[in-house]
């Protein structure tokens, strides 16, 4: 059995390790960011979720308010447009008592003037 020591073969086989090691590392960093960048996104997420049950408990209070609201807001319309119709009942019977008030002066100055 002759074995021949061949220096190229053991300078390409620690290149071939050093690569090796070079890749795991390389490996290993990437994980770590990756790991790291996932906890961000999970933290993100977290506060996102967190944001989301704010908004959501406000809609629901909001919604509560405007039910509350809801009637009121009716009654004020009623109220307004009962409002409206009272004063087009009092105008017109303004303008009548006004027709029949101005007619009446007439009267009054064509009876004092002898007309």
């Amino acid at each position: 059995m002759t074995t021949e020591f061949d220096p190229r073969l053991h300078q390409q086989m620690g290149e071939v390790l050093a690569e090796i090691r070079n890749l795991r590392d390389a490996f290993r960093q990437s994980e770590i960011k990756s790991d790291n960048s996932r906890a961000t996104m999970h933290q993100r997420m977290d506060m996102l979720v967190d944001r989301v049950a704010t908004v959501e408990s406000n809609v629901v209070a909001v919604q509560t308010d405007i039910k509350e609201m809801k009637p009121v807001t009716d009654d004020v319309v009623r109220w307004k447009l009962m409002g409206i119709g009272a004063l087009a009942v009092i105008g017109i019977g303004a303008m009548a008592m006004g027709v029949t008030f101005a007619d009446a002066i007439r009267r009054i100055g064509a009876i004092i003037l002898g007309r």
